[in-house]
């Protein structure tokens, strides 16, 4: 009796393994659904999860079981199904987008080598609530709460281009208008002076993907803001990247402009977002 319960125990670990990466393998019919603009035939879904038709079939009848796959009667195409959709409302219900940003920063600042901040839309407009320096970052004279002017910074560059709509929008508008009328009085004039100029400068913002300055708020000092989107599309959060002007690339393509859009692209996605 011993050395047969012995035995059992091996299959038993090998099953448990089998049935792991099923869910594994399983999983990426799913993967497809969500990606794919629409329902699909079981031939490309197959083909795109890369596994035989009559595979796919077997996980599919399971899904359709559980609630995670339907498929239409009328032309036989599979789509995620309900039970897809509790899980991702209830995902998105529990994500801290701050959070997230913060747990990944780290990275990003080794890979850069230069000082990262995050915003997000305040009372008063955009307000730095993470900062983090690195050993060797040139002082900057910027803190957490502080909130960001939209015309002279990065992040309210950003944070002006990207907020479409809302009880921000309505506020940023306003806001707009009084640092132009003092960019007018101080004659700035490496500040849009014209409501023109200001469209002209938020365009070219939305077209880059970033906000960026080079040497207008602080001496000496450049940034870029990336914009991160939830699942409706609304701007959570702004990802700063500040440095002297003397080491920080400020380049539209350059790699800390490229990194930072990629981080805030993944970080979007992972939120939910999807570019239209």
């Amino acid at each position: 009796m011993d050395s047969d319960s012995t035995a059992s125990h091996p299959k038993e670990s090998d099953k448990e393994r089998a049935g792991i990466q099923s869910v594994e393998v399983g999983f990426a019919l799913l993967d497809v659904l969500a990606q794919a603009p629409g329902p699909l035939m079981l031939r490309d879904l197959a083909a795109a999860a890369q596994m035989s038709a009559a595979k796919a079939h077997r996980y599919l009848v399971s899904f359709q079981r559980l609630g995670l796959v339907v498929q239409d009667s009328a032309n036989t195409r599979y789509e995620l199904g309900p039970a897809t959709l509790r899980l991702g409302l209830a995902t998105l219900s529990r994500m801290d987008a701050v959070k997230m940003a913060r747990d990944r920063l780290p990275a990003l600042i080794e890979a850069s080598g230069h000082t990262m901040a995050l915003a997000v839309w305040g009372n008063r407009g955009p307000t730095l609530v993470h900062w983090q320096e690195t050993p060797l970052a040139m002082p900057v004279s910027l803190r957490l709460g502080d909130v960001m002017p939209l015309l002279s910074s990065a992040t309210g560059r950003c944070f002006a281009a990207f907020i479409s709509h809302g009880r921000s929008a309505d506020k940023a508008a306003p806001m707009i208008e009084e640092e132009l009328a003092l960019a007018r009085k101080l004659g700035r004039s490496d500040l849009p002076s014209t409501p023109a100029q200001v469209q002209a400068m938020l365009k070219e913002t939305r077209q880059q993907g970033l906000g960026r300055v080079v040497n207008v708020l602080l001496p000496g000092i450049s940034g870029f803001c990336a914009p991160v989107f939830d699942a409706d599309g609304h701007l959570v959060l702004g990802v700063v990247s500040l440095g002297s002007s003397a080491t920080l690339d400020t380049a539209w393509d350059g790699p800390i402009a490229q990194s930072l859009r990629q981080f805030a692209e993944q970080l979007s996605a992972d939120l939910g977002w999807r570019a239209r």
